[in-house]
């Protein structure tokens, strides 16, 4: 079963119950009732809130509630979303208002709807999720900023300012002398909103169970009306002829700023209802969110609430967070929150009119300063993206919202371009030839600093280029280009190795790509052939040796001919590297080394006979050749887990008498004895099999006890006592995939990672009594 994007795998429905979202599902109907009740009562506050912060009639912000719980939850796509009034379009709303008035700003609601209509129509919804996150949370960090400082004025019985900036400059002022009534409503209301659900609980009752904007503008009008305290309340309209102020046209000169308006609502409403859908997607295991369903229901929604005169709706997170929480399974919650919404304004008008003004003030103080996330800030700056989040909030607050949004959006497309082009250039001097090597993306911005680093190279010299890029354009390609042919105009020579893909030598002969391209070949080419996606199960062995041969010729040989050119000519390994025959043990991949890197020699158990063994010497020529003739600088041997040399080895194979077929086995496991001397453990007193711990032991013995044998060689001797060579041990753990290394200073395998030094010292003369020859009657074979 698959998981889901937090891990968990989902749960099945039990058995014979409808799963949740039917229509006969019960228990979900009264879990959407219950949830709409919670819903309800912290949508009634905050519509009215935001409708002042907007400057929109109040009444605006209960038509704006009803509508988008009826409508967006009917027709949108999204199972728990709850949407209403948005905080994030006050400062959009009050801008438009102020310019155009309420009426014209109904009509830049009600055509915005009908460009979101469009916008899901065309199933185009995805496209406005192309913004960054950063620049989205920063514009609604900055929005909250603003709410705070102007409704903090209005708690402090005074009025908000022109700017964000004046009400900074000038709050020092109403702090000192402004302590009306109003003060004491507003402060009591934040007080309650920031203590509410950190009271303890009374047993089962919890104070989270009710919600806290309700409790706090509830106790804040019952004191102004128990005090009979002089503040201003909430009005609503005595008729329904006072109710509607729908929509009206435009001047003929103000067309050119309605259609910004019009654009600008329906983007920012779009992107934050489908982010909003997004994220409340991670709280719930309903049916995940259809985008474009979902801005269809939006922009009806937003449709009807401007011919309605309403403010413009939007999916909010918060009101989406309390549903799921209170227990919400399909959008009948969404829908019944409008419902009760509607209900409660027509029958109990009188009791939203004790509402006092300062207290839905303080409640957007409150929500203004939740908006500025410092968790989401955190998370952003793992991912370093904290700074475009910044400089959106500070930009919203001090210049305005559309400036603040095209200045962050202009930061995140910088910064994405520059982590897009990302250039590595280094440079290594390695004997008679300098080493270049260039990462990413090879553009004319990173043209400045690869011309720089080729500047510097000396005249004459012998020059190794690695191009591992995935792109490069015409301006790279000149610099490269110019630079090649001026060095070698000078006698130098320059060899290009192009990793990736051959942008170079394309654009030197004919077109070059049109774009990125990604690596050829098998992504798990590393894998065994029946792990890899593309190899064919039914090909016999010599046809997976020619389909790998094919893929190596397809992916690969381009790109190391000029290795393999100049490797032509000689070589000169870095270590002498002996190790077991057992196919999954693969030296190149574990030593991440290539061709010319390792001198290897594989046998059965991975073996040194000692000098004057009888027998096979093929070890012996080979550590010969390798110390004589290439003159290499060290020899490793390397032993693994799980290694079936090891388990005959233990096991007494090579002491039962001669089989058919396995004579040479046998006599060749005869010079691992010494390992069961070194480990000091006799198996032949052992009646059980081999554990696996036993076997790690005696493969690490054996790689010991073949470095001493390595020493019997003079040769080796003579070389390793001059310091002219160094002896290493290594281990490797088939289960875990990591590398040991033989510590010189206490004999102990350490994971590579550990190691300070990997090099083996001479081991100290260590006496051993060879074991009395026995035979254990067991018939097992070497896997090897």
């Amino acid at each position: 079963m698959r998981k889901n994007a937090q891990g968990v795998r989902p749960e099945r429905p039990p058995t014979g119950t409808s799963p949740p979202g039917s229509r006969i599902d019960r228990r979900g109907v009264t879990a959407d009732v219950g949830a709409s009740l919670v819903v309800f009562l912290v949508a009634v506050p905050l519509s009215l809130g935001i409708a002042v912060v907007s400057g929109a009639p109040l009444v605006a912000g209960i038509i704006a509630a009803v509508v988008g719980g009826i409508v967006a939850g009917l027709v949108g796509g999204s199972m728990v979303q709850v949407s209403g009034p948005a905080a994030g379009l006050t400062i959009i709303v009050a801008d438009l208002i102020m310019t155009y008035g309420w009426r014209v700003t109904c009509l830049i609601t009600l055509l915005a709807g009908l460009v979101q209509l469009a916008l899901g129509a065309f199933r185009i919804a995805r496209a406005a999720l192309a913004v960054s996150p950063a620049v989205v949370h920063g514009m609604l960090a900055g929005v909250g900023v603003t709410i705070a400082l102007a409704q903090l004025h209005v708690v402090l019985g005074g009025a908000p300012q022109s700017s964000a900036l004046v009400n900074i400059t000038d709050l020092p002022h109403q702090l000192a002398h402004n302590h009306t009534p109003a003060v004491a409503i507003g402060v009591i209301t934040i007080v309650i909103m920031f203590t509410w659900n950190r009271l303890p609980s009374l047993g089962r009752l919890r104070p989270g169970m009710v919600p806290a904007a309700l409790v706090a503008v509830g106790v804040a009008t019952a004191i102004a009306t128990a005090g009979r305290w002089q503040v201003e309340t909430v009005t609503l309209p005595g008729s329904l002829t006072e109710v509607w102020s729908g929509p009206m046209t435009p001047e003929s000169g103000q067309w050119h700023g309605v259609a910004l308006g019009v654009v600008t609502v329906a983007m920012v409403a779009s992107v934050e209802s489908l982010l909003a859908a997004i994220a409340v997607d991670r709280l719930h295991d309903g049916r995940r969110v259809m985008l474009n369903r979902e801005l269809c229901g939006q922009g009806a929604a937003n449709t009807l609430s401007g011919a309605l005169g309403g403010l413009p709706v939007a999916g909010v997170i918060v009101r989406s967070t309390v549903n799921v929480r209170a227990g919400a399974r399909t959008p009948l919650s969404t829908v019944l929150h409008g419902v009760w919404i509607l209900l409660f304004v027509a029958l109990f008008a009188r009791v939203v009119e004790l509402i006092p003004m300062p207290a839905l003030a303080a409640l957007l103080v409150f929500i203004g300063v939740q908006m500025v996330s410092v968790a989401r800030l955190r998370d952003l700056r793992r991912h370093h993206e904290g700074g475009v989040y910044m400089v959106t909030l500070f930009s919203v607050v001090f210049l305005g919202l559309l400036e603040g949004v095209f200045i962050g959006f202009a930061l995140a497309m910088i910064m994405s371009l520059r982590r897009l082009t990302k250039l590595t250039v280094t440079t290594e001097e390695r004997a008679d030839r300098v080493h270049i090597t260039v990462h990413g993306s090879l553009t004319f911005l990173g043209v400045p600093r690869l011309a720089h680093v080729l500047r510097t190279v000396p005249g004459g010299a012998r020059v190794d280029l690695d191009l591992h890029v995935d792109f490069m354009d015409h301006a790279a390609f000149e610099a490269i280009h110019a630079w090649r042919t001026d060095h070698e105009r000078t006698g130098g020579s320059v060899d290009i190795d192009e990793v990736h893909e051959e942008w170079y030598a394309r654009s030197s002969a004919r077109s070059a790509p049109a774009a990125k391209t990604v690596p050829r070949g098998l992504a798990r080419w590393w894998a065994p052939w029946d792990m890899r996606g593309g190899a064919d199960p039914r090909l016999e062995p010599l046809g997976l040796l020619t389909a790998g041969a094919r893929e190596y010729h397809t992916s690969t040989a381009d790109r190391m001919r000029s290795v393999m050119h100049r490797l032509s000519h000689g070589q000169k390994p870095t270590a002498l590297f002996i190790t077991c025959a057992d196919s999954r043990v693969v030296p190149n991949l574990i030593t991440a080394s290539g061709p010319g890197d390792l001198f290897t020699v594989r046998n059965v158990g991975n073996l040194v006979p000692p000098r004057d063994a009888p027998g096979d010497g093929s070890v012996g020529a080979a550590v010969e050749y390798a110390l004589t003739v290439l003159d290499v600088p060290s020899i490793v041997v390397c032993g693994h887990s799980h290694c079936g040399a090891m388990k005959a080895l233990w096991e007494r194979v090579h002491l039962e008498q001669d089989e058919a077929g396995t004579s040479h086995m046998r006599r060749w496991l005869a010079n691992g004895t010494g390992a069961l001397s070194r480990m000091g453990q006799d198996p032949a007193l052992s009646t059980e099999p081999p554990a696996a711990e036993s076997l790690r032991r005696l493969a690490q013995a054996n790689v010991e006890e073949q470095i001493g044998n390595l020493m019997g060689y003079p040769v080796v001797r003579e070389r390793v006592e001059s310091g002219r060579l160094t002896l290493s041990g290594m281990y490797y753990d088939l289960k875990t995939a990591e590398v040991h290394l033989l510590e010189p200073g206490t004999g102990e395998f350490v994971p590579v990672q550990d190691m300070r030094d990997g090099t083996w010292s001479v081991p100290p003369p260590r006496e051993v009594q060879p074991l009395e020859e026995s035979s254990s009657g067991m018939s097992s074979r070497p896997s090897c």
